[in-house]
């Protein structure tokens, strides 16, 4: 149970890391490179399924992935772009933190459910494939939605 609490504990100190990186990314341009690289940096953790302690069931995989595909739904929802000049930016959204807390208090309260019945390590690999299958769908939406932005620039600029 204490590694329950000391991850949970790691979440909620993640979540706010993440609200105060959107809200200072939002002052400046967004670029195609900003929005690919954190899923392929996020890609590495997936190392941790080298370990047997992590490994969990294909019913498992598909389980995390679908609920990780369907809560990308809201932050695709929430990630919009604005041209300012010939830069893009991504607008500012309330909902975007309240939805980043919602998913994190869901999170936990999954977690403190599913650790009574699911080993540690098999629950932690079913979480990064939750978030992982959340962040791969949303930043795919916002590449596409930064192209279609990007034409824009480009055609006004030429």
């Amino acid at each position: 149970m204490n590694l329950v609490v000391a991850s949970s504990i790691g979440a909620i100190c993640m979540a706010i890391l993440a609200m105060f990186i959107r809200m200072k990314a939002a002052k400046k341009p967004v670029s195609a490179k900003k929005i690919i690289l954190p899923p392929i940096f996020m890609s590495t953790g997936a190392l941790m399924f080298i370990h047997p302690m992590f490994r969990v069931t294909p019913l498992e995989i598909l389980e995390a992935g679908l609920v990780g595909m369907i809560f990308s739904i809201l932050l695709i929802k929430t990630s919009k772009f604005e041209i300012k000049g010939n830069d893009i930016y991504l607008k500012r959204s309330r909902a975007f933190i309240f939805i980043l807390i919602g998913l994190l208090v869901i999170r936990i309260a999954a977690k403190l459910v599913l650790s009574v019945s699911i080993d540690y390590g098999q629950l932690s690999g079913m979480f990064w494939i939750l978030a992982f299958g959340m962040i791969v769908p949303w930043r795919i939406a916002m590449y596409r939605s930064f192209r279609k932005l990007e034409q824009q620039v480009n055609t006004r600029t030429v």
